[in-house]
This record gives C-alpha cells, sequence and structure tokens, in this order.
C-alpha cells in the first residue's frame, strides 16, 4: 500500500492530561481540608469520653478502698494504677484532700471554694497544663471529679451548685 493513500488514524493513549490531574490534586485536597477538622474533633471527644470513664472508674477504685480500709489512698499506686495515663499522655492527678493541708491544695470553682470536700481527681486535658482553679484558662480542658464524685466531665461545663 502507498503511504499516501493510506487514512491518518490517531490513537489517543488512555490516561490524564496535566490539567485533569491537577484538578484531581485540587480536590483530595479539598476534601482533606474538610475532613481533617472534623476527624479532629471526633478524635478530641473520644479521648474526652474516655478520661471521663477512666475518672468515674478510678474514683470507684478509690472509694472501695476507702471503705474497707478506713482512709483513702496515699495515691493511685495503691488502688493499682499509679502509672495510668490519660488519652493524652498524662498521668491522672490524685490528691487527697481529708489530710492535714488537703483542702489548702484542692481544686476551686470561680469563687475559690473547693470542688470536692474528699479527694481531687482529674486529668489535665490535652494541654496537659492545670490551675487550681476550674475557670483559668489552663484548666478549662481538664476532665475534673466535682462535687464529691457527682459531677465528672469538662471543668468548662462545671458549675457549682
Amino acid at each position: 500500500m502507498d503511504s499516501k493513500h493510506t487514512p491518518l488514524v490517531r490513537i489517543r493513549l488512555a490516561g490524564l492530561t496535566l490539567i485533569e490531574l491537577m484538578l484531581v490534586v485540587a480536590l483530595i485536597g479539598v476534601l482533606a481540608a474538610i475532613a481533617m477538622p472534623i476527624y479532629s474533633n471526633y478524635r478530641e471527644r473520644v479521648n474526652r469520653t474516655i478520661a471521663i470513664q477512666d475518672v468515674k472508674i478510678l474514683q470507684l477504685l478509690i472509694a472501695d478502698y476507702a471503705a474497707s480500709g478506713g482512709s483513702f489512698p496515699a495515691s493511685l499506686a495503691d488502688v493499682g494504677n499509679g502509672g495510668k495515663l490519660d488519652p493524652w499522655g498524662h498521668a491522672y492527678q490524685y490528691l487527697d484532700l481529708t489530710g492535714a493541708g488537703g483542702i489548702g491544695k484542692a481544686s476551686k470553682d470561680h469563687k475559690f471554694n473547693p470542688i470536692n470536700s474528699d479527694f481531687d481527681l482529674f486529668s489535665m486535658g490535652k494541654d496537659g497544663v492545670f490551675k487550681s482553679q476550674l475557670t483559668q484558662k489552663d484548666s478549662l480542658d481538664d476532665i475534673v471529679r466535682a462535687s464529691d464524685g457527682v459531677f465528672v466531665g469538662l471543668a468548662s461545663t462545671f458549675s457549682p451548685q
């Protein structure tokens, strides 16, 4: 066959053009930008829930220890949880308030009243920092036990009765 008479056939190779590829990458970027904050907020709610459950369990162990031994433990190690970490990797904080000078070291509400009369038990929250007064900025993310165990939750949501 003569090459002058052969019809030209254009074959388009399967694949993406540069513009199509850039659009796909941009779309993935937009979806990731939307999904990451949602996932981060979800993860933070899960961590708070875990910390609340841990504090509730620890308070039951402490109460059981006190009921069987007549006094509160000196530390969380006495109830078998000395090295227990919260979901953010910080140790849970415990303080027996029934001993001499205990109330002076207690966590306090916005009027500087102790939030517990028996013992303090809390997680320092995501930032790992706490102040003795719950309404201070560093303590708002803490998971606290207050009102002698009636309230266990986020310090920023605690309201003394």
